[in-house]
């Protein structure tokens, strides 16, 4: 039989089990943006592009590590491929994802959200749990959910149940002659449908295009098609590497600072950018000297545990002290702490450690480990009387984003707000049928006084706020609420909204009104950006003039 290794004619780095180190210094400005962006986002407004430069790397890095490795069998790449990852994953994991859990119960009267993220996590799949919640990321309320950051996880891992299989039967796991050249074709296929579903998903619903794999891996797949046009040289590639380095840096850095509403057009930037990026930097440029910088280098080498930790110690803080600007040092220097300890302790020796001669009970003890933290931060959040909270339960619970759709309930009066069955989170709820009974606490129908509130999601933070009035005045509350509402129709909602912001005002709003009596109370809870004077025109007054009288 030909050995067709010897025609693969790998470059040197490409080589499995080769290193390079300004990889990890790319990985290092990564994670420091998106650590300066989740603490102010007004500092680095796209920080948050630091995610997208990681799937680059991975997408990268994934495909380096298959080259030129040899298997006897379909089944000893996949029990080799899944026993890497889970040994590079699972244990950092874990242990954040077990600490935090036990941290964010002490500080948070209603951890349950969090948890059950954390739990979802552990599998791969808190990205489909946070879709799920109808979770905008760019809210504020994501902040309070200390595995919100997780999700990226999730696209990463489920991408790796899919790659491996395209990999070995394009022929690239075997080492086949044409093996390269078919994953490319094929990858570059899936690359261009997963960027035309990412533009097109994020006008139509902004959660889909953000934490579904799908959409996202079209940036793998950028990372994977750059390993194999770097394998095969030519004429593109060559002018590529002689771009000057520094200057597609500053370019990386000026998009950071894009404002928000072109997100769509600074991630196509960011990604290409970072192609380049990888491929222009050489030895002996400046370039090349900060990113293999042995300190940069380190932050690339622990930016995972980094990764973990960082957001975990922010949320965390947003529910204590805060964050302010004599805090971030000691914040930051926790963020490094523990996650040199992760990295030193648990990351990195687990991770070299044989963990059995049997891999299959390597990928064993991984999904064990998982499923036990999983069962104990369960057990945390539904055990009657195993609450860690150490806090008063305040009288006002504000009800963020991730948690619109939980059920609140007012025991004084044996009345639920169903928020499942009153909320409208996107366009594929119109039509949905809102009964007032569903989203009213108290009697409705012999209440002395009716109390309607209407809004979009900030509405849902004032669930407990007239609990007094049905307790002692014998009142009804009733809440309806919608994502994005905007009361103003001239200001068309854009994204997932525009549909269900219609339906909201024409047909729920009015039909609830319509059984409020004289005298009742009504309560229009919006953000008030709609009505600033950038946007008041004759038409707007009309229409504020209409709510105020009842529409």
């Amino acid at each position: 039989m030909e050995d067709t290794r010897n025609q693969m004619k790998p470059i040197p780095w490409a080589k499995p089990y080769s290193y390079r180190p300004e990889i990890d210094g790319i990985r290092a400005f990564a994670v420091t943006a998106v650590i300066i962006n989740h603490f102010n986002k007004e500092l680095l407004p796209s920080g948050y592009l630091g995610v997208d430069i990681f799937f680059v790397i991975s997408g990268f890095v994934i495909t380096s590590s298959l080259a030129g490795r040899p298997h006897q069998s379909f089944r000893d790449f996949l029990l080799g491929f899944y026993t890497r990852r889970i040994k590079r994953l699972v244990p950092a994991l874990v242990l954040f994802v077990l600490v935090t859990s036990v941290l964010i119960c002490f500080f948070n009267p209603s951890p349950y959200p969090s948890l059950i993220t954390g739990i979802t996590a552990l599998f791969g799949l808190s990205n489909l749990y946070l879709l799920r919640q109808s979770t905008d990321y760019f809210a504020a309320s994501t902040e309070l959910n200390v595995f919100t950051h997780t999700w990226s996880l999730g696209v990463e891992e489920q991408f790796y149940f899919l790659f491996p299989f395209l990999v070995w039967f394009t022929g690239f796991g075997r080492l086949a002659t044409k093996g390269a050249r078919n994953l490319f074709w094929v990858m570059g296929v899936l690359l261009l449908a997963s960027l035309i579903a990412f533009v097109y998903s994020y006008k139509t619903n902004q959660s889909t295009a953000y934490f579904l794999m799908p959409t996202r891996l079209w940036e793998l797949g950028a990372g994977c098609l750059l390993f194999l046009g770097l394998k095969h040289s030519n004429s593109f590639f060559h002018t590529l590497e002689k771009m000057p380095p520094l200057i597609v840096t500053g370019a990386v850095v000026a998009i950071l600072f894009v404002p928000l509403q072109f997100a769509v057009q600074a991630t196509v930037v960011v990604v290409v950018l970072t192609v380049v990026l990888i491929t222009c930097l050489r030895s002996g440029t400046a370039a090349y000297n900060l990113f293999t910088h042995p300190r940069v280098v380190y932050i690339g080498l622990i930016s995972y545990s980094l990764y973990l930790w960082h957001w975990g110690v922010l949320s965390l803080s947003r529910w204590t002290i805060g964050i302010h600007w004599w805090s971030v040092p000691f914040q930051v220097a926790l963020m490094l702490l523990l996650s040199i300890v992760s990295y030193r302790y648990v990351e990195t020796p687990l991770r070299r450690l044989d963990w059995s001669a049997n891999r299959w009970k390597s990928i064993g003890y991984g999904i064990g480990t998982s499923a036990t933290t999983a069962v104990l931060i369960f057990s945390l959040a539904k055990i009657p009387n195993l609450s860690l909270y150490t806090g008063r339960n305040p009288a006002l619970i504000a009800l963020g984003v991730s948690s619109l759709t939980d059920t609140y309930s007012l025991k004084e009066v044996n009345s639920l707000w169903v928020g499942s069955k009153c909320v409208l989170s996107d366009n594929s709820q119109v039509g949905k049928k809102i009964s007032v009974e569903d989203c009213t606490l108290g009697n409705f129908s012999n209440a002395k006084k009716r109390v309607m509130i209407v809004g979009n999601s900030f509405a849902a933070a004032f669930i407990q706020a007239f609990d007094d009035l049905v307790v002692s005045d014998e009142y009804s509350v009733t809440l309806i609420s919608a994502f994005g509402a905007s009361p103003i129709k001239e200001i068309p909602n854009e994204g997932s909204w525009n549909q269900a912001n219609n339906y909201y005002w024409d047909s729920v709003v009015p039909s609830l009104i319509n059984r409020l009596r004289p005298g009742d109370w009504m309560f229009l809870i919006n953000d008030m950006a709609e009505f600033s004077p950038k946007y008041r025109t004759s038409e707007t007054d009309e229409r504020l003039k209409q709510l105020e009288s009842g529409l």
